[in-house]
C-alpha cells in the first residue's frame, strides 16, 4: 500500500512502521497456533477488512507460511520457514510489547504432561 508524499514527510517512524496485513494475520495465527480459522473470523478478530485478510492469506500461503484446507487457515508448523520470515519476528515483538513476553517457566508449570495428540506416534 502506498502513502502520499505529505504523509511520508510528516509521519514519524513509529507511524510508518505499523504492521502490514500479512504480518498481522500471521501474528494472529501464531498466537493461536493450535487452531484453524476461516478468513472471515481472522478479519473480525484482527480488525482487518475481509478482502485484505484473503489477500494476505494467499500471499502467506505462496510463501508456505500458512496451511489451507477447505475454508480454514492455520499457521505452518515449519519453524524454519517462520524463523526466516522477518514479518513473523515483527509480529511476535508487537504481541510481546502489547501482551507481555511469555514466561517459559510459568508456561511449563501449566503445560500438560502428555503430548498433544497430533504429536503422538501411532504404533500401527
Amino acid at each position: 500500500m502506498s502513502i502520499d508524499r505529505e504523509t511520508f514527510r510528516n509521519a514519524d517512524e513509529a507511524e510508518l512502521a505499523e504492521l502490514s496485513a500479512p504480518d498481522r494475520v500471521l501474528g494472529f495465527l501464531a498466537s493461536h497456533d493450535d487452531r484453524a480459522f476461516k478468513a472471515r473470523e481472522i478479519a473480525s478478530r484482527t480488525g482487518l477488512d475481509e478482502g485484505a485478510v484473503s489477500t494476505a492469506l494467499t500471499r502467506l500461503k505462496d510463501r508456505d507460511l500458512v496451511e489451507h484446507k477447505a475454508t480454514y487457515w492455520a499457521i505452518t508448523d515449519d519453524e524454519t520457514r517462520l524463523d526466516a520470515y522477518g514479518g513473523y519476528e515483527r509480529a511476535t515483538a508487537l504481541f510481546n510489547e502489547t501482551l507481555g513476553e511469555e514466561d517459559e517457566d510459568e508456561w511449563r508449570e501449566h503445560a500438560p504432561e502428555d503430548p498433544h495428540p497430533s504429536r503422538e506416534t501411532s504404533s500401527e
